[in-house]
């Protein structure tokens, strides 16, 4: 029996000022199911599904839905047609409850349309969170949950508006393989139901969980549709950016610089972390890993004095330093790329170059305050050809750059620092697979340089790759140091899930 198409584009272009993001891309979605859009960062697939959520208007090309052309004028045409997105950042208001984000502009009114029925929307929104099997309460307030429930409240929110089509960006990218799990059990409830999902991730090893068929799109143009079942990940990754990326490698043996640059005794917080201790070597790449609470984050902060300490000493090259405040940090040599780049890593109102020597100013400043706009932006383009940022020019906005290409950015920001030690939280989060190999090889050269480099990452394999040793967190205490060389997800996750009170 013939499958039931659902939507379909056509020869779909769009450009925008000294950029081709679009040109004669196909793509189509069947009822009932998940069809995976692939493709590295700047490759247009955000670009594809904002104009089939109304957010973009293509130059040309068509759009058919449920049998009859349509154009998309707005979100909220989208929304009328049955067409939800999750987008990869999230959109959310901190300020109002799980229910009042579920059923923004959708409120529901007593008797005048004046005030809100809380009562009625929450227990709607409790309805819905019981179906999808979200442990979450209607009335908390959005801004007091952590990252990965706060994607659950946009899933929720997708879902409430009962269309067909619910396009998904990068929706596990901050969750852990648990609540990943049961995001899948929703989608394939979804699918059972006849929904079509269209599914965005760079976590490629999904796609043979989740999907039915895959599409690949490079720099813009369409290249290939596979079933899931008839092809296999270094087919897809070869699709995506032209050439073989090994996955596997690993550092080629342990670091050979004996010298402490970084040795942190007893550090403990009011909430989190207990008595925690280690050392960074001049050189070498030391990952934390760990599940999602474990402290990883939590460490890196009380480090850099984003977050109090209650105990513990810190010592650089020896000697003790007294860090209460992120910019104690920088001047003494440690950049911090946070895990969340647009609230504490970028100024998406700036343009790249402003970005970049962020941290830097002093530098590119002269005596009177003002910037010297020459070597700053000197210094933009040779870091983006350096990191290959895809952006028109330096002079561009970074809240118009993809995700991957705005993490580009923030690497680039400390590298020109020059810091001698670099704590990267999440570095490839949301980068695809041919940008993730690039960044691995410019780490794996900065430590070759005799940069230090602490890497926290939810990623295993990417542990595995790059780690010269691997220190796991379990809840607030590091439970265990691993040489990579002894190393494997196996034992890594004995010590993630070791400690218990």
């Amino acid at each position: 029996m013939a499958t039931a198409q659902l939507l379909s584009l056509s020869g779909v272009s769009k450009e925008f000022p000294g950029v081709k993001a679009l040109n004669n891309v196909h793509f189509d979605l069947n009822k009932g199911e998940v069809h995976a859009l692939v493709g590295e960062n700047g490759a247009g697939k955000s670009t594809l599904m904002k104009i089939l959520s109304g957010i973009y208007k293509k130059d040309s090309g068509e759009i058919t839905y449920n049998g009859n052309h349509v154009n998309v004028n707005s979100p909220i045409e989208a929304h009328h047609l049955g067409i939800s997105i999750i987008h990869q950042e999230l959109n959310l208001m901190p300020h109002l409850t799980v229910a009042e984000n579920i059923f923004i502009g959708r409120e529901d009114r007593r008797k005048g349309r004046v005030f809100l029925n809380d009562g009625k929307q929450n227990r709607a929104a409790q309805k819905l969170l019981d179906e999808l099997n979200l442990n979450l309460d209607p009335k908390t307030l959005v801004g007091n949950l952590t990252i990965a429930k706060q994607q659950m409240v946009e899933i929720a929110k997708a879902v409430s508006y009962r269309g067909d089509v619910i396009i998904m960006d990068e929706p596990t990218s901050s969750l852990t393989p648990a609540e990943t799990e049961s995001l899948f059990k929703i989608i394939r409830t979804l699918k059972a139901a006849g929904k079509g999902v269209v599914y965005i991730s760079h976590r490629l090893e999904e796609l043979e969980q989740i999907s039915d068929r895959i599409t690949v799109i490079r720099d813009g143009e369409y290249v290939k549709t596979l079933k899931t079942t008839e092809t296999d990940i270094p087919e897809v990754i070869s699709l995506m950016v032209g050439r073989t990326v090994d996955q596997d490698q690993r550092p080629a043996g342990s670091v050979q610089h004996n010298e402490t640059i970084l040795k942190v005794e007893g550090v403990s917080t009011r909430s989190l972390l207990k008595s925690v201790s280690f050392e960074l070597k001049r050189g070498e790449i030391l990952g934390f890993a760990g599940l999602m609470g474990s402290g990883r984050t939590e460490l890196a902060r009380a480090i850099i004095g984003a977050d109090p300490k209650t105990q513990g000493t810190i010592f650089l090259n020896g000697k003790e330093v007294h860090i209460k405040s992120p910019s104690d940090a920088v001047n003494a040599g440690i950049g911090y790329l946070s895990e969340d780049r647009k609230r504490f890593g970028l100024l998406l109102i700036q343009n790249v170059t402003f970005n970049i020597i962020l941290a830097s100013i002093p530098i590119f400043s002269n005596k009177f305050g003002f910037l010297k706009t020459r070597p700053a932006a000197a210094m933009a383009r040779e870091s983006i050809a350096q990191l290959k940022i895809r952006t028109p020019s330096e002079k561009q906005y970074v809240k118009n750059l993809s995700g991957g290409n705005q993490q580009k950015v923030v690497i680039a920001k400390w590298l020109t620092r020059n810091c001698d030690i670099l704590i990267f939280d999440e570095p490839t989060r949301g980068i695809d697979v041919g940008a993730k190999d690039e960044i691995y090889k410019l780490l794996a050269k900065l430590a070759s340089e005799g940069k230090s480099i602490i890497m926290i990452s939810s990623e295993l394999p990417e542990v595995l790759r790059m780690s010269d040793r691997i220190a796991v967190m379990c809840e607030g205490r590091l439970t265990g140091i691993i040489d990579n060389k002894d190393a494997s997800q196996q034992a890594i996750m004995q010590y993630a899930t070791k400690y218990r009170d």
